[in-house]
């Protein structure tokens, strides 16, 4: 192929790529939902499609899977149900108290600094009394008032919650026609290549997943018994909250912790529940970030305990939250097509001389 025909070509490729990069951009809140559930599908299809192999119409074991996959994030949510309900009362009893102990404790030793506080408990104990003795129809006045302030926020979050669900069950129903469609897009000369490289890649993120909710598993027990043993009296809620939402980096464990910091300065009303609250869940994050997701997850996708660990770094910095989110299945791709690079080279004439 002459050379200004192959600098066409990826002159070409490149500029359907920045197209595409473009158009997500400019897209990217109306895709958010769309995005979410072709995550949701291509994690679910397996089961869907064990079950039809299994004879169960089609139609049948999409709904049996979207509505055992909407139960279980129900669940989740749910989990906070009795740790809202057991807090709200402790709170009413114990706000008034702690702030009484700032006082007696914080205040004095302030002054010696010349620095004269002082809270004002009988405010703070109104002020508790009003909110968390509010009956249902003030909560619901409260709710609409905050729903009339950021009212187009609500309905994006309201639509979405209703779009997805929809989006998924039409992708659960046409995965096997949408694949075949993508797989007729490649063009035939690079078809056998490419599909071979999708399949590696469809292997390495299926064992991504089950690295993931294995280590899912393990910090749900480890943090119920842990504050079980510690005399936790929401121990499995909190617990199983905490190693679950730990798919979600950083904002899982951060809003797990919060609940048990909570639970445990109510419960015990001193700095021991603080104190093995910091224990438990300091024991946890080294264990996940440096033991349970480089073995469960890093070794099962053939990364390096340090390239975990890196990786997590790495995409952190570039990308945020969004790039803890994605860092470990990014790698795993990327080291499939590494892998790709490798042997290429290795048969290339440039290595063999």
């Amino acid at each position: 192929m002459p050379l200004a025909a192959a600098q066409r070509r990826s002159l070409m490729w490149c500029a359907v790529a920045v197209a595409a990069l473009l158009l997500l951009w400019l897209l990217a809140p109306v895709l958010t939902p769309f995005i979410v559930a072709a995550v949701l599908a291509y994690a679910l299809h397996p089961l869907v499609e064990l079950l039809a192999a299994r004879r169960w119409p089609r139609l049948a074991a999409v709904v049996l899977v979207e509505v055992l996959a909407i139960a279980a994030l129900l669940a989740l949510v749910l989990l906070l149900v009795p740790v809202i309900a057991k807090e709200l009362p402790l709170l009413r009893e114990q706000i008034p108290l702690l702030a009484d102990k700032l006082n007696q404790s914080l205040s004095p030793w302030l002054a010696q600094y010349g620095i004269h506080v002082a809270l004002d408990s009988a405010s703070i104990k109104a002020f508790v009394l009003k909110t968390l003795d509010a009956n249902l129809e003030d909560w619901m006045a409260t709710a609409l008032s905050s729903a009339r302030i950021g009212g187009s926020m609500l309905l994006a979050l309201v639509g979405n919650a209703v779009l997805m669900p929809v989006v998924l069950f039409y992708l659960l129903i046409d995965w096997s026609q949408l694949v075949e469609r993508v797989q007729a897009l490649i063009p035939p000369r690079v078809r056998a290549n490419a599909l071979g490289f999708l399949e590696e890649c469809d292997g390495v993120l299926g064992q991504y997943l089950r690295g993931q909710l294995m280590v899912m598993g393990v910090l749900a027990v480890y943090y119920s018994v842990a504050l079980a043993i510690a005399g936790f009296d929401l121990a499995l809620p909190v617990g199983v909250f905490t190693g679950l939402a730990i798919f979600i980096p950083y904002l899982g464990f951060g809003l797990g912790l919060a609940l048990a910091l909570l639970a445990g300065a109510l419960q015990f009303g001193s700095w021991y529940g603080v104190a093995v609250v910091a224990v438990v869940y300091g024991v946890g994050q080294v264990a996940e970030s440096l033991v349970l997701t480089p073995r469960l997850v890093g070794e099962r996708i053939g990364l390096n305990p340090l390239a975990v660990i890196f990786a997590l770094l790495a995409f952190g910095h570039l990308f945020g939250f969004v790039g803890v989110l994605i860092a470990l299945p990014v790698s795993a791709l990327l080291l499939v097509a590494l892998r790709r690079a490798q042997a290429a080279y290795l048969a290339s004439r440039l290595y063999q001389g």
